[in-house]
């Protein structure tokens, strides 16, 4: 696995005594240092080639967008309020903080709410504690015992045979790999040896990737669940188990929770401009929700506080345009927030954005993200993919910007399966789109292992330029 460490520039790790350092308590378990992003208007960033050659209205935003003060929000996010599921209470502290936040800046804030299936969700933990620079949520099995608590002794089984177990496991928790084909009749085996619960883990992913927590699927009805918990872990949670439990006597407490009847929320503040309620639209957005056992700090709290920052900025600053800021719920399912909005806009209405700007992962510190990708659904350019490389050329950053290259899988997908311009914008590797740092959708998507506030304040500066020129008029 690559080493994060949080200390990544655009181009290459720069030596750390020539940067402020920020540091940030991590729940109050320990403080990491990041880079602050040191550069003035006109000076060089990194990772750039040539000296930015930038116009008034640029400067206006470069001069205020500050990936630090957006630090205080990813904290919030992913620290206070941790995974933010589809749907469930944390998912709505989160919305809640969001438009609190859209509301004190003078936002027109709305909550948009719409329906999302049922989610089964468990936390672990130990009278020990369990090391804290993971998320402990796992995926919880429909088809198995649900909010209830277990308490038990770890033992590790392996392949989960019969002849793996000790003489006496009865009222053991169980580490078993997971073999999708095998579930059944591994429960099975698990339930006959007396285990309290199961903890499935799955198979290692090809790097750089790496396996995120998941719901096991058992077959039967959830009308006739086996009586015990039986729950997926994340990769990163699957080695730490197995170390902790190969090294001492480790006694876990796992705790299941069904989550049903579902709402999730997607989170818009406007301010109208000078043109008029009628007039044209541009929107900045991002996804705030995360998947199971991710804090989700670059996945997407990174593109998140990038449009509540930049709603700092642009706040009081005056554009003919109305500027709207959008935080979809439930992306993480389907893009089932931004799809649910796209199809509440009557065709007058769609026909008034001229472009979308949507943020999703702009922050990682993974060393091999060095490019920064314009994402297309059509694979065509746009007004968004424009103005975002004529921000770049402005800034200096050219060589570091993408041809627009087709992908969807985010929301700039829903807006464009309808004819709005719209376009994804992302740091991940240079080669392709679909090379994303290992810590995606894991439980090390932390701001320690997966943040650099320098690639966030260049993403803020690239954002921030295109929508003020397309907004200014």
């Amino acid at each position: 696995m690559t080493t994060q460490d949080g200390h990544a520039t655009p181009s290459s790790r720069s030596p750390l005594n020539r940067r402020r350092m920020l540091a940030v308590a991590l729940g109050g378990a320990a403080t990491v240092a990041l880079p602050v992003p040191a550069w003035a208007a006109d000076d060089l960033r990194p990772g750039a080639l040539r000296m930015p050659q930038l116009t008034l209205d640029d400067k206006k935003i470069v001069r205020q967008a500050s990936a630090k003060r957006a630090l205080n929000d990813l904290f919030t996010l992913t620290e206070k309020i941790g995974p933010r599921i589809g749907g469930t209470a944390s998912e709505r502290r989160a919305a809640d903080f969001i438009a609190r936040t859209l509301d004190r800046m003078g936002y027109d804030t709305t909550l948009q709410p719409f329906p999302v299936a049922d989610k089964f969700l468990a936390d672990l933990s130990s009278p020990t504690r369990l090391p804290w620079d993971l998320c402990w949520q796992a995926g919880a099995s429909a088809h198995g015992a649900l909010d209830t608590k277990v308490r038990g002794q770890v033992i590790d089984v392996g392949a989960g045979a019969p002849e793996n177990y000790p003489a006496n496991s009865t009222g053991r928790i169980v580490l078993v790999d997971y073999v999708a084909a095998q579930r059944e009749q591994l429960v099975a085996t698990a339930l006959a040896k007396g285990a309290a619960a199961v903890i499935f883990l799955p198979a290692d992913a090809v790097a750089p990737r790496m396996a995120s927590a998941f719901s096991p699927t058992l077959p039967g009805s959830a009308s006739n669940p086996v009586p015990i918990p039986v729950v997926g872990v994340a990769q990163a949670q699957k080695h730490r188990l197995r170390e902790l439990a190969a090294a001492q006597r480790l006694v876990l407490v796992i705790k299941t929770t069904a989550h049903r009847n579902l709402i999730s929320n997607n989170v818009i503040g406007e301010r109208v401009g000078s043109l008029g309620a009628d007039g044209p639209i541009v929107m900045v957005c991002a996804h705030y929700d995360t998947v199971i056992g991710a804090p989700g700090a670059n996945d997407d709290g990174s593109g998140t506080v990038l449009a509540l920052e930049l709603a700092r900025v642009l706040k009081n600053t005056p554009l003919e345009a109305t500027i709207r800021f959008a935080l979809w719920g439930s992306e993480e399912q389907g893009l089932i927030g931004s799809r649910y909005y796209v199809r509440q806009l009557p065709q007058a209405e769609r026909d008034r954005f001229l472009a979308v700007y949507n943020n999703d992962m702009v922050a990682t510190s993974w060393d091999p993200a060095t490019k920064y990708w314009l994402l297309s659904f059509t694979g065509e350019a746009n007004r968004a993919t424009n103005e975002v490389a004529a921000a770049a050329t402005r800034l200096g950053y050219e060589p570091r910007i993408s041809p627009v290259t087709q992908r969807g899988s985010s929301d700039h997908q829903s807006f464009q399966e309808v004819g709005i311009a719209s376009a994804n914008f992302s740091w991940r590797g240079e080669e392709s789109p679909a090379l994303l740092e290992p810590p995606y959708h894991s439980p090390e998507d932390t701001i320690e292992k997966n943040i650099s506030l320098e690639r966030l304040q260049v993403s803020l500066e690239l954002i921030g330029a295109a929508t003020f020129a397309t907004a200014r008029g």
